[in-house]
């Protein structure tokens, strides 16, 4: 059995999308065994997949050089690696790397495609195109290692009753975020006919979401209630989810669950669309020649007023939902 050490510490969602390409890797690579080293509080992505050891670290343990020197010296210690696959590289994945090569360990690291990231948010830039998907850049260190891997980009039911609809309002930046009056509106039309479940975390969304629950006849918020894995649970319960381009999509993705996507300042080309969700359930302004502005949906809009946005047009993401839960 080859023993492969993987690490990529953030953020939620890019820990997400590793999920999937481990799974199908480790189907069609049986002789392979991984160490996935994370945060503590991603465990849950990785619980059912067969052949994933997942080493939970706080990193606040391992400090600075001296501190990542004696994190790679423990894991090569309790784990004996064949090899490194780097899913993150930053700094603080590249100062393992050099332990890890001095130690005569072969380093296989993702190509995160910078340069192209900047041309494809270069607002002057007219002729936009798809980049090569996330996931695929994670497969491809796999693949530099020597192996096979062809990812099915497909969804995989986890529950067979299904039953309500998921809404996700809120996202990391604000780039990403629908304009909560939007969201509001989508949720008190939507709730006229579909059980609905509002996800978010911290403190100020939970306010939010509990407001809306009071206000909103048939909704119900689960934000702060849930640990992970009874969230990803629920999440494979649901009919549909509508989330921002965010980590919630992600857990959609992990659970076969499917999902309709708003995108604003940020772009489904950068690679980031979850792993089995379609194209034709994305929803985005499509003629602003000045999308995607930002990878992250983590910039200023140069414009200053959010068209992105703001021009998004809540019962065109109605109908779309329509469509998904009544194909004709």
């Amino acid at each position: 059995m080859t023993r492969i050490l993987a690490y990529r510490f953030s953020a939620f969602g890019d820990v997400a999308m590793t999920a999937p390409v481990f799974r199908e890797f480790l189907e069609q690579n049986p002789d392979v065994e991984i160490v996935m080293v994370s945060r503590k509080n991603f465990e849950s992505l990785f619980a059912d997949i067969p052949n994933v050891i997942f080493k939970g670290v706080n990193l606040d343990d391992y400090k600075g050089f001296f501190g990542l020197n004696r994190l790679a010296n423990e894991l090569l210690k309790e784990f004996r690696p064949d090899m490194i696959a780097n899913l993150h590289d930053v700094i603080r994945t590249k100062i393992l790397d050099k332990v890890y090569r001095r130690k005569g360990l072969k380093v296989f690291k993702i190509n995160k495609g910078k340069e192209e990231k900047e041309k494809l948010t270069d607002i002057w830039n007219l002729d936009k195109v798809q980049l090569k998907k996330t996931v695929e850049r994670y497969a491809d260190v796999f693949r530099d290692m020597g192996y096979e891997i062809r990812l099915s980009n497909q969804l995989r039911t986890s529950s067979n009753q299904k039953s309500g609809i998921g809404f996700a309002p809120f996202a990391q930046h604000k780039g990403k975020m629908l304009p909560l009056e939007k969201s509001y509106e989508l949720a008190r039309v939507l709730a006229q006919n579909h059980a609905l479940y509002f996800f978010g975390g911290g403190k100020k969304e939970t306010e939010t979401l509990e407001q809306w629950e009071r206000e909103i006849p048939n909704t119900k918020s689960l934000a702060g209630k849930l640990s992970l894995t009874e969230e990803l649970n629920k999440i494979s319960e649901l009919e549909l989810m509508i989330s921002m381009d965010s980590a919630n999509m992600h857990l959609a993705s992990l659970v076969g669950t499917r999902c309709i996507s708003v995108w604003g300042a940020t772009h489904p080309y950068a690679g980031f669309l979850g792993f089995g969700q379609s194209e034709n359930d994305v929803v985005q302004v499509k003629d602003l020649t000045c999308r995607p502005c930002s990878v992250f949906g983590d910039k200023e809009c140069y414009r200053g007023d959010w068209a992105c946005l703001e021009e998004l047009n809540v019962q065109k993401i109605i109908e779309k939902i329509f469509s998904a839960i009544h194909p004709e």
